[in-house]
């Protein structure tokens, strides 16, 4: 559906006005953050340093070359990758391939109803995605030629971007892309003194929330996303992406944590990447 032109749109990066809202039973942020961060527990009795159990798959369209299917409680990624082509309207020779990725959103996938054309969020998530995997594609195998990833978010339940990384890395890697290393990525939501790794939406939105140490004083406490991305052998970091309101220190430690979370999906993508190639060698050989 196109946009409306002849009215002044909203900006694209707000809250949920149901967080102030006086028929919120918690209107007061601060109220609510406590309240749901009661006795260092979250409301899904997972730890702050825990993971979503997490189902991956992939060779699941069948058009495409490569493609994963990404599944973390309710967040739910779709990934196609499809084969190597000619890099449109493109006048000069490039010695490097390139990487052509759209991030989008499914109409029903978010509370409040996405539009069919890419708003502001999905373009920068598809700028970010396509940072992260540039770093583990070796590019300069398929010179003037470019590879298109495409990412579809059936549900988002939080930790959506992270999601996609990992899946298009598998998505490569099943489509024979050749790739320095398997990549993964991870999100760690910072909300004073809370660092909440794989946050939901509702923590995500709450991590967005920016809130004052005290009422006097009008000092925030740390608040904000960070979603880092990394290939596992090389332990080199891919992509560093960040909002809000962090200290330094509150970085570092945040690259700590999520380093740790990137490496406890690694072995999940080789044990997909393994089934996968058996499977195919069984069908081959019964054929």
């Amino acid at each position: 559906m196109p946009n409306d032109n002849r009215r002044i749109n909203g900006p694209e990066n707000t809250l949920s006005y149901r967080l102030f809202s006086n028929s919120n039973p918690h209107s007061n942020v601060q109220k609510k953050i406590k309240d749901i961060f009661k006795n260092n527990t979250r409301p899904s009795e997972r730890n702050f340093s825990e993971q979503r159990k997490i189902f991956l798959k992939c060779g699941v369209v069948s058009q495409a070359k490569g493609s994963a299917y990404f599944e973390v409680d309710n967040t739910k990624v779709i990934v196609s990758v499809y084969d190597p082509r000619e890099i449109p309207k493109k006048t000069d020779y490039s010695l490097k391939g390139e990487l052509y990725c759209v991030f989008k959103f499914a109409p029903f996938s978010c509370p409040t109803r996405r539009g069919y054309q890419q708003d502001a969020e999905e373009k920068q998530n598809s700028a970010i995605l396509k940072r992260a995997l540039e770093s583990a594609v070796c590019r300069h195998k398929f010179p003037n030629f470019q590879v298109d990833v495409y990412v579809l978010v059936l549900e988002n339940d939080g930790s959506a971007l992270s999601a996609a990384i990992t899946a298009a890395g598998v998505a490569l890697a099943q489509a024979g892309i050749p790739m320095y290393d398997t990549i993964t990525a991870a999100t760690l939501g910072v909300q004073g003194s809370h660092k909440i790794v794989d946050p939901n939406l509702e923590e995500e939105t709450l991590c967005n929330v920016a809130v004052y140490k005290n009422e006097g004083e009008k000092k925030y406490e740390s608040h904000g996303i960070i979603i880092l991305s990394m290939l596992s052998t090389h332990e080199q970091v891919s992509e560093l992406y960040q909002t809000g309101n962090l200290s330094l220190d509150t970085i570092n430690a945040a690259i700590n944590i999520l380093s740790k979370a990137t490496k406890e999906i690694v072995p999940l993508v080789e044990k997909c990447l393994v089934n996968h190639v058996t499977k195919n060698l069984k069908t081959d050989v019964e054929d």
